[in-house]
């Protein structure tokens, strides 16, 4: 059957070939590229038509607009989407954009105040398309750290003062405070007013979060994003561990079961760590019984993280897992790794400071990462800051970012090693593109079924990079983090050409990526009477038609004595 389906889109693409073209009709036009496309296998030389921010014609036959790009010699692309953007600054954003990136999201952290948060994208503009999640992790220092006066809009960009000011008292709440029943009605109702205004669905970075969050309040948050029949993205539980009972994919159960039975949407991000092979396994499983369900990951082993994260401190990090501070937490800021004594003054003095982590068990697992289908390609994008700790203004030099390279390279790093490694280019493609689109466009969410292909009907988000020269060229040497990916010398947003000749534009193309706005919510606040309503026969006359009572006893109790 997929078969069949793959012939007729193939069927349809080549009729969109054939069809004369009229030079009038485009505002670009890319001719003679070789026009890739994973959703139909479409993979031949072929000049491109866009109009109105729309792809309008792929055809043979010679055609011109208002503007042309000579695309010999390089690969027309679906634009590259990361499901896992941080950097929601206009440095990095500018970065992202060098690395083929079209869409950038922050579905792992998540914003507070959705809506003020897609107004102030609409109001100021942005460069590449924009969406958000709700997120359960800034929703819970609203509740637990009311001195942080939580307003928003607010995002991991935005988090360094509101973290630091939470720690002021000497207890973060927002990892470390268990919830009432009433402040988890409270979460979910924020919860639920976030994904009213359109969130693409619900962020569960429990791994920050994980002294402070039960399983019922993870429990409680996927189904109040289950309730729209939208997504769940999480960082799991001990992310990093690979002893019981605190391994990786028993934390990754947890999520995965929630998710299954409530027929929701999941996504685990940078599944990287011990015990992947047992969640992707896992995952085609999911996929194969219908389930949409999918991972990302980043192509290198080292990552980054706030240094307030649960898995740093001491008892974690050095007595419970035995590194040390001196071989594995790199400050970009400081340009020196951290000891003890320097973890224990940064915690003090800039608790929302972010740090590089080095984990040399990851190195030899980057290769299968570049082969595992539907494991999408997400930078986890950091902040653009400078030397000082400070954002970065648009305009600034690429070697004054301090930070992780992975903002400027992960695409560069990620089609140089498949080049390397000799896995086909369509794979690739479809690890930058295709597969998140497919996914987050099954979830509902209508402007992602218009991404991540390049056909007759879709939005023009391209990216036109050159394959045998794509490359990564940011290290973790000091001046060297942003260091810009080269071989990519066009990017298209929305029909709008962004970067031209390898220079990025000052021009805002974004469009936001959201579900409509709902007239009213969905959360049904938790209540333990009704709860036993719901899920027991209970001890009234008035209980006996309950939906789990499959025995026939609870019709007993309208029985007269």
């Amino acid at each position: 059957m997929k078969r069949l389906r793959d012939l007729l889109a193939l069927a349809v693409l080549a009729a969109a070939i054939a069809t004369p073209a009229i030079a009038a009709d485009y505002d670009i036009v890319i001719n003679n590229g070789r026009v890739m496309d994973p959703e139909t296998m479409f993979d031949d030389v072929a000049n491109v038509g866009v109009k109105d921010g729309k792809i309008v014609a792929i055809t043979k036959s010679p055609i011109e607009g208002n503007e042309t790009i000579d695309a010999t010699g390089h690969v027309v692309a679906p634009g590259f989407i990361d499901t896992h953007y941080h950097s929601m600054d206009v440095f990095s954003t500018k970065m992202a954009l060098r690395d083929g990136v079209t869409s950038g999201m922050d579905l792992e952290a998540g914003s507070f105040n959705v809506k003020g948060w897609y107004d102030e994208k609409e109001k100021t503009g942005w460069q590449v398309n924009y969406g958000t999640t709700a997120s359960l992790l800034w929703t819970r220092m609203s509740i637990h750290d009311p001195e942080t006066d939580m307003v928003g809009p607010m995002d991991y960009s935005l988090a360094r003062p509101y973290v630091a000011k939470s720690a002021e008292d000497g207890v973060q709440g927002w990892a470390t405070t268990k919830s009432t029943l009433d402040e988890m009605n409270t979460m979910m109702k924020i919860l639920d007013e976030d994904l009213r205004q359109g969130a693409i669905g619900m962020a569960a970075p429990v791994a920050y979060i994980t002294m402070g969050t039960s399983s019922y309040e993870v429990f409680m948050a996927q189904k109040t994003a289950a309730n729209y029949g939208r997504l769940t993205a999480s960082h799991t539980r001990y992310h990093l561990l690979n002893e019981t009972p605190t391994e990786a994919p028993i934390a990754f159960d947890e999520m995965f079961t929630n998710a299954m039975l409530l027929g929701a949407p999941f996504l685990i991000c940078h599944n990287n760590d011990y015990g992947w092979w047992e969640i992707e396994e896992k995952l085609q499983l999911a996929r194969a019984k219908g389930l949409n369900m999918w991972s990302e990951y980043y192509p290198y082993a080292a990552g980054a993280t706030a240094v307030t994260a649960d898995f740093l401190k001491p008892s974690e990090w050095v007595e419970k897992r035995g590194f040390k501070y001196e071989e594995t937490i790199f400050d970009p800021i400081d340009n020196a790794y951290l000891t003890n004594e320097t973890y224990a003054a940064l915690m003090k003095k800039e608790p929302g400071r972010s740090v590089v982590v080095v984990f040399p068990y990851r190195k030899p697992w980057l290769k299968d990462f570049l082969t595992i289908p539907h494991m999408t390609i997400a930078a986890d994008a950091m902040v653009g800051v400078g030397p000082d700790g400070e954002s970065l203004p648009w305009e600034a030099d690429w070697k004054d970012y301090r930070g992780h390279p992975r903002t400027a390279g992960t695409r560069g790093t990620a089609f140089r090693m498949a080049r390397e490694q000799g896995v086909p280019l369509m794979f690739t493609i479809a690890q930058s593109s295709y597969w998140a689109a497919l996914h987050l466009g099954d979830s509902g969410l209508e402007s992602m079924k218009q991404r991540g292909r390049i056909q007759v009907g879709k939005v023009a988000d391209i990216t036109i990079f050159n394959p045998e020269t794509i490359t990564d060229n940011s290290t973790f040497k000091i001046g060297e983090n942003g260091i810009p990916t080269t071989g990519i010398p066009y990017v298209i947003v929305n029909g709008v050409i962004v970067v031209k000749d390898s220079e990025v534009l000052p021009v805002k193309a974004g469009q936001e990526i959201r579900f409509p706005v709902e007239a009213k919510g969905r959360f049904t606040p938790l209540d333990k009477d009704n709860w036993r309503v719901e899920h027991t026969i209970g001890v009234n006359p008035g209980l006996s038609n309950i939906h789990v009572d499959d025995s026939g006893a609870g019709a007993l109790l309208n029985k007269e004595e």
